[in-house]
């Protein structure tokens, strides 16, 4: 029996609720048995985080530690360089095994981008690819001709096609638009504005506590 793995990478600058519900409405559609939370060092496609890796991971751990399901997984910040999704992959594999499907959670705006990611092209032979619409995107951006192929050759809408082998598929799912975002909680918790109900409590305090994003 494949085991599903949910991959869910970004900064987590800082994590939310959008991060939670989504990893967890997944969890639930596609059956996951764990999804790992990977917290990027240095993220080749966004600027260097003002909060350090270890404070956003930190801050990860507080977030997932009542779910038994989510896992935080720390080796992008115990590597060197940029943090690319590929190595990322073939780490997870060696240390995994054969006989578990790795699932990468993109939302749809990162999906349009694929083709500027370093050894894109390799991504679909390590895992499968599961797209989710970002809230309020009003207007889905075309697709390079390239990323068309790869949905058109990789497409299914049959869940259980996860679980028949362990990469290649690409899945759209819909979850609930919860329109939350770490960029917008950084600038309103410099104006002094609460966060509660966007973010997990423990997180906040956590925050405050070490004084971050001022």
């Amino acid at each position: 029996m494949i085991k599903l793995i949910g991959i869910l990478g970004g900064t987590f600058n800082p994590i939310h609720y959008g991060h939670l519900r989504m990893a967890q409405e997944l969890a639930d559609v596609l059956g996951f048995d764990e999804v790992r939370f990977i917290p990027a060092a240095t993220p080749p496609h966004k600027p260097t985080p003002e909060v350090s890796p270890g404070q956003r991971a930190a801050m990860v751990e507080l977030a997932i530690s009542n779910n038994p399901l989510f896992k935080l997984d720390t080796r992008e910040l115990e590597r060197t360089g940029a943090s690319y999704t590929i190595d990322t992959l073939i780490s997870l594999r060696e240390e995994l095994g054969e006989n578990v499907a790795l699932c990468l959670i993109l939302g749809s705006d990162a999906f349009v981008k694929l083709n500027t990611w370093h050894r894109w092209q390799e991504l679909i032979n390590n895992c499968h690819i599961i797209l989710v619409q970002r809230p309020n995107l009003a207007v889905q951006p075309k697709l390079p001709e390239e990323l068309t192929t790869l949905l058109h050759d990789h497409y299914t809408e049959n869940i259980s096609d996860l679980s028949t082998k362990t990469a290649g598929y690409v899945q759209m799912q819909k979850i609930t638009p919860l329109d939350i975002s770490s960029t917008k909680i950084r600038d309103d918790l410099k104006l002094g504005r609460s966060q509660r109900y966007l973010v997990p409590y423990n997180i906040i305090e956590y925050i405050s506590t070490h004084k971050l994003y001022k």
